[in-house]
């Protein structure tokens, strides 16, 4: 027997997508890190399981997964692609998608699909930080700012991105002690009023093409400090994203989606749920 999966990826930030609503699946924290491994599973940045939905508000529910094989409320460049497979479903042009961090909206916004990823949370007990501080300059080396976006995101304001040593201090930052959840990490360079220039290390996956959640708390913090506009290009390693703090709080990411391939998978590679009679 196999399970079928599909490879998909939003400017390059990629995900195995399951779909576990007719045929459930339950993988374990070192089954996702073999599938997620590049020399020897199918090789991702996260893997989204859609589930049967509890929420009759929400057209499709789904579960991210890291790489590292811990769980994440939302992933704003996986969203996009579960929305772009939810549209093909349903035939229709808007759909709610229920995560770990709520109910999101997506649209189709010309040939690319816009995301409602909902208010930025701000205050040190939601992002969350180990105690109480001022969020807009956290006190570490160079004066990030933190946000939730679904997920914590400590964002550094530099001179040059592109000079940065993303691995290195990417990952200091995600285990500094300052985040009981780890944080992902953004360096961003401001190169004018609508444009920025982000990179950025995940909290669990390490360096990553993009990162939308990461693009959306980079401009809630560039607008927090006065260096942007409520909207800007933010342009990453794979290609760019459209980001908008509207006047009612919600932030819209807007850019691509695409499926790479179909693939199917032995099935005894990933658990299935134990039923509740035969676990007693």
């Amino acid at each position: 027997m196999t399970i079928p999966f599909r490879k998909m990826h939003g400017l390059g930030n990629d995900f195995i997508v399951f779909d576990a609503r007719t045929r459930p699946l339950a993988p374990t924290q070192a089954e996702i890190r073999a599938l997620a491994d590049r020399h020897t599973g199918i090789g991702a940045d996260t893997v989204a399981v859609i589930v049967p939905s509890q929420a009759e508000e929400a057209d499709i529910t789904v579960r991210f997964i890291n790489a590292d094989g811990g769980e994440m409320g939302t992933c704003g460049n996986a969203t996009r692609c579960i929305a772009k497979l939810a549209f093909a479903e349903t035939g229709r042009d808007h759909v709610r998608i229920a995560t770990g961090a709520g109910i999101l909206d997506a649209w189709k916004q010309g040939d690319q699909i816009a995301v409602d990823m909902g208010t930025p949370k701000l205050d040190w007990t939601q992002i969350p930080v180990a105690r109480e501080i001022d969020t807009l300059h956290l006190p570490l080396g160079d004066d990030p700012v933190g946000v939730n976006m679904g997920n914590p995101h400590a964002v550094f304001f530099v001179p040059d991105a592109e000079a940065m040593d993303v691995a290195g201090l990417g990952s200091r930052v995600e285990h500094d002690p300052l985040f009981p959840e780890r944080t992902n990490v953004e360096f961003a360079t401001v190169q004018g009023p609508d444009r920025i220039r982000m990179r950025v290390w995940e909290r669990g996956v390490g360096i990553t093409q993009a990162c939308g959640s990461g693009a959306c708390a980079t401009l809630v913090a560039a607008a927090r400090r006065g260096l942007t506009g409520r909207k800007a290009t933010l342009a990453l390693d794979g290609g760019d994203l459209v980001i908008e703090w509207r006047d009612d709080d919600h932030v819209i990411m807007t850019g691509p989606a695409a499926l790479s391939f179909t693939g199917e998978i032995e099935d005894h590679l990933i658990t299935a749920p134990v039923p509740r009679a035969a676990a007693a």
